[in-house]
């Protein structure tokens, strides 16, 4: 009898865990996915470095970068593995946002949105940008997974309540993120030199080590989350979900006889409004960058490079005999 191939073994080992009532999701227990987006330069990569204590020197991310991380759980215990996702380019690179999450990966996906504080122009488009889009796919995946296992698609639509109170005073508000969601705002350094009126619109949570790695640390092992909260504009915000409200949050700075002259379909949409007149949004080009990674130096490798050169020499001369044979056909003609 002939031995079982590894990719039959893997395939058995797939089906078994579905059988054991995983429901086939592909996803083992311990697993969880992290997934970075934000501002370009925002400071993404030292964050997951700290989050791993890799003490390296960030590197600038080309478009779509993975790494992971384990944790300890015990003698003799497999560790808990954390993947970790990041996305360079800040909004230019969005048809990425599709890879990492999936169908199999959803149910134990989170979105890390970091947000530059010291670009507030920017900020409020880059948010909405990577936002939607990161949105509108998964509602895709939901649905997706909805078709072949309806069960784990329902489960999902009613977890993204479970941070908000039946009671909540903004319950019927909110349309809440359909995968657990954390915004940090990076650079709160350069940011708290800023006036009081402008520091009133940016939720915030200070760059502190400690305080980033017990956010990331829940989401990527599961570890209990912070209960701690800070809603003083005047400090570094720290605010769980479900725990804030609109009340809260107030108006925006504004002269009360203002606030009624903005047409605005929401509080949400109110606030953005009022933010925009402070901080005018500049154009976030939404395209591909045009610089080529291949002549970066930074992923410079010499036996490489010179077969490129090599090749590209080689192109410019057939495109060179090719344009002296298309002409002279055109003559002949």
């Amino acid at each position: 009898m002939p031995s079982e191939t590894l990719w039959e073994i893997a395939k058995a080992e797939v089906e078994k865990r579905g059988s054991n009532g995983s429901e086939g999701d592909g996803v083992e227990i311990g697993e969880k996915s992290v997934f970075f987006i934000g501002s370009k330069n925002g400071g993404k990569t030292t964050i997951i470095l700290r989050c791993l204590d890799r003490d390296e020197p960030p590197k600038p991310t080309l478009a779509l970068e993975y790494t992971y991380g384990r944790r300890a759980k015990g003698h003799n215990i497999p560790k808990d593995i954390a993947h970790f996702w990041e996305l360079g380019g800040g909004t230019s690179l969005l048809d990425l946002i599709s890879i990492p999450i999936t169908s199999d990966t959803l149910r134990t996906f989170s979105v890390v949105l970091v947000l530059d504080l010291s670009k507030p122009n920017d900020l409020w488009p880059t948010m909405e940008n990577l936002l939607q889009a990161t949105k509108r796919h998964v509602d895709k995946v939901i649905m997706k997974l909805g078709k072949k296992n309806s069960k784990a698609a329902s489960e999902m639509r009613q977890k993204i309540w479970s941070n908000m109170q039946k009671d909540h005073p903004d319950r019927e508000l909110i349309d809440p993120f359909p995968i657990p969601l954390v915004i940090i705002g990076s650079k709160y350094d350069i940011f708290q030199d800023f006036d009081s009126e402008k520091r009133k619109f940016t939720s915030k949570s200070e760059a502190l080590l400690l305080k980033i790695r017990g956010v990331i640390n829940q989401l990527a092992f599961g570890i209990d989350k912070s209960k701690s909260i800070c809603v003083d504009q005047n400090k570094p915000l720290f605010i769980t979900a479900g725990l804030d409200s609109l009340s809260q949050i107030g108006l925006p700075p504004v002269p009360d006889n203002d606030i009624g002259k903005i047409q605005a379909h929401s509080p949400m949409d109110l606030w953005k409004k009022v933010y925009e007149k402070l901080f005018p949004p500049k154009s976030i080009s939404t395209q591909k960058d045009v610089k080529d990674p291949a002549r970066d130096p930074q992923y410079a490798e010499c036996e490489v490079d010179e077969m490129r050169i090599q090749k590209d020499q080689e192109l410019e001369q057939y495109k060179r005999s090719s344009s002296k044979s298309w002409k002279q056909i055109e003559l002949d003609s």
